[in-house]
């Protein structure tokens, strides 16, 4: 349920609310130097406090409670955590009756009973993400020379990015967006066919980021509208190079050595400043909503690091089952 992955495997925990947030890492090799400066720069990149990301700043420094010792990985497994500080839960009492309109409020409070946490959005709030980008840090350094890079290349339909944030500012509104993913040095032949393709995998990984609504590997959903004698990528030589790359980078659910590109939709944040409708749980009656609270004008803003990172760990599982990940204990590390 709050788990993922078959030899690299991660579990998530916490609450938005809660003492602390973090990560459990399994299968990470041994003698893979890691340290907490390690973490610092993907974490940055999905802190707020940036125009259009939520006024609430936590200080979101990695603890590495185990499965390191001596600046190396050990081959136990490695629990990082976050400790939540500016929390301000009061902003939230009134939710557990009156349910946001597209937030998952209602659906926890009748699938839990409202024994969950929904102060700030409980388990299913975005800060969970920081065990995903935590677990990402490891997986790229496992995963080198592969590299991967996300950008968010549209918001509120527009490629103006910032245009679009300040108009849903000044409109006490919020806006989706469209983050495109790129991993290049990538080897041939990851993924299993049937129920374990590269997409499959991705596409189950992806969908545990908030806000995720949909995805499109390579040419997406405008392959529909093309010939097959313009889709079809055409080889340029014996390592699997093709002139183009509608494809995405994968065939038959394998990696084709091609770089793998896809795309996410990200929908609005669903808290907004403006008066909704939402139904009272008490009497059932449709009342009006003024949510409380900080939040972020456009979620998308903040996507692109976590994109990476559960893109490296479905990579780094695939390349450990293929034992395509060079043995990391040597000489020179071993302690």
């Amino acid at each position: 349920m709050n788990s993922f992955g078959r030899l690299f495997g991660i579990s998530i925990y916490g609450e938005s609310h809660g003492k602390q947030v973090g990560v459990l890492i399994d299968g990470c090799p041994a003698g893979l130097p890691i340290s907490e400066e390690d973490f610092k720069d993907d974490l940055l990149r999905r802190k707020s406090g940036a125009k259009g990301t939520t006024p609430r700043i936590e200080d979101d420094l990695p603890n590495i409670e185990s499965g390191v010792f001596n600046g190396y990985t050990t081959g136990a497994p490695i629990l990082i955590s976050f400790y939540n500080k500016n929390t301000k839960s009061e902003d939230y009492k009134e939710l557990f009756n009156f349910p946001r309109p597209g937030h998952a409020d209602f659906t926890a409070k009748m699938k839990f009973g409202g024994f969950n946490d929904f102060r700030g959005g409980g388990h299913f709030s975005g800060r969970l993400t920081l065990g995903l980008v935590a677990a990402g840090v490891i997986a790229k350094k496992l995963i080198h020379p592969v590299n991967i890079q996300a950008s968010l290349i549209e918001a509120g339909g527009k490629t103006n990015v910032k245009n679009a944030i300040d108009n849903a500012i000044k409109n006490d509104d919020s806006i989706g967006g469209i983050v495109e993913c790129i991993t290049e040095n990538i080897c041939v032949g990851l993924g299993e066919p049937f129920f374990d393709s590269v997409e499959s995998l991705l596409s189950h990984i992806v969908f545990s980021i908030p806000a995720i609504k949909g995805i499109e590997f390579g040419s997406g959903f405008s392959a529909a509208k093309m010939f097959g004698s313009e889709h079809n990528d055409q080889l340029i030589d014996s390592t699997g190079k093709t002139i183009t790359n509608f494809a995405g980078g994968i065939n038959g659910g394998i990696t084709n050595g091609n770089p793998l590109i896809f795309r996410v939709a990200v929908k609005p944040t669903s808290s907004i400043s403006k008066t909704q409708k939402t139904i009272n749980l008490n009497t059932g009656q449709q009342e009006e909503l003024m949510v409380r609270g900080r939040h972020d004008a456009c979620i998308a803003l903040r996507v692109p690091v976590v994109l990476e990172a559960v893109t490296a760990i479905v990579i780094a599982d695939l390349m450990l089952l293929e034992h395509k990940v060079p043995r990391v204990i040597s000489e020179n590390s071993a302690r």
